[in-house]
């Protein structure tokens, strides 16, 4: 089999499609985001994912410019704040979201959290909102970021509009098998958020031997791990080494023992490196 060397891209439900690789900048200071960005467009990724919860999008707009790629060339992605969920919140921020980041429209627009305990539990509203700012052409798509399967269910019961993207912490500890399930079901794409366990697969002796048998580091073999299951995901880092590191991706593949060997490490919940979607509730504004 000829392995591609080039970033796939995973067709959405809404007839679009998003390359399967991009670049996260979560927890990327502000002072640091551009150059960051911008190293990364160098080292070929042109997906980015940023959130108005990370406080960077003016930044990563700021990289956009800069690098001159024509626009039809990038993939961005944001999220609405947890703070944002009311109708005339979600607006203005969003009108905001467009004016950091420098542009017309975005590709991708996620719900970043569900917050099942926040607004008297109401998220299907604020889904609502979401297509209504993907009917007015500010995004090409809408989706969701940590909904467990019975949120999936209530939006798509209520309002007949399916997410086009649902992005769930997915690594080989926490597997969250229920909630990529969900998502197959419905045909909604999976996005990986913390896809090597905040760096705590590193000296992980399963993957450590998968890697040296392959000529990769610990982190490139996960990786690949997820492209192989289908997901999506975007790495993050702040330096140009790891972040190029993290694009070499495909030209070698794992085996299906090799897969079956790293799924085989899921923990279950104890396995999870963010909070229970059930239960987070946090407000920042």
């Amino acid at each position: 089999m000829t392995v591609s060397t080039t970033v796939p891209t995973i067709p959405l439900n809404d007839g679009t499609a998003i390359p399967q690789l991009g670049f996260g900048v979560f927890l990327v200071p502000r002072e640091e985001t551009q150059r960051t960005v911008e190293q990364a467009f160098e080292a070929g990724y042109r997906h980015i994912d940023t959130a108005q919860m990370y406080g960077n999008e003016a930044e990563v707009g700021a990289a956009i410019a800069a690098a001159g790629i024509p626009r039809e060339e990038l993939y961005v992605t944001t999220k609405l704040n947890n703070g944002n969920h009311l109708p005339d919140d979600a607006r203005r921020s969003f009108t905001e979201s467009l004016e950091k980041l420098g542009l017309d429209r975005v590709d991708l627009f996620l719900i970043h959290w569900p917050l099942p305990t926040r607004y008297d539990g109401d998220f299907v509203t604020t889904w609502r909102t979401m297509i209504e700012l993907r009917e007015g052409g500010g995004t090409s798509s809408i989706g969701v970021s940590n909904f467990e399967p019975a949120h999936l269910d209530r939006i798509i019961d209520e309002t007949g509009v399916v997410p086009a993207v649902n992005q769930i912490e997915v690594n080989p500890y926490f597997t969250n098998e229920a909630a990529r399930a969900a998502d197959a079901r419905h045909g909604i794409a999976t996005e990986a958020w913390s896809p090597i366990a905040r760096g705590g697969i590193a000296g992980d002796p399963t993957i450590g031997a998968i890697a040296e048998r392959v000529g990769r580091t610990p982190a490139q073999v996960t990786l690949r791990w997820h492209l192989q299951r289908g997901d999506i995901v975007f790495p993050k880092s702040m330096h140009r080494e790891r972040i190029n590191e993290n694009f070499a991706l495909f030209d070698f593949e794992l085996t299906d023992d090799d897969m079956a060997a790293i799924a085989a490490l899921d923990r279950g919940e104890s396995g999870r490196t963010g909070p229970n979607p059930n239960t987070f509730d946090m407000i920042r504004r």
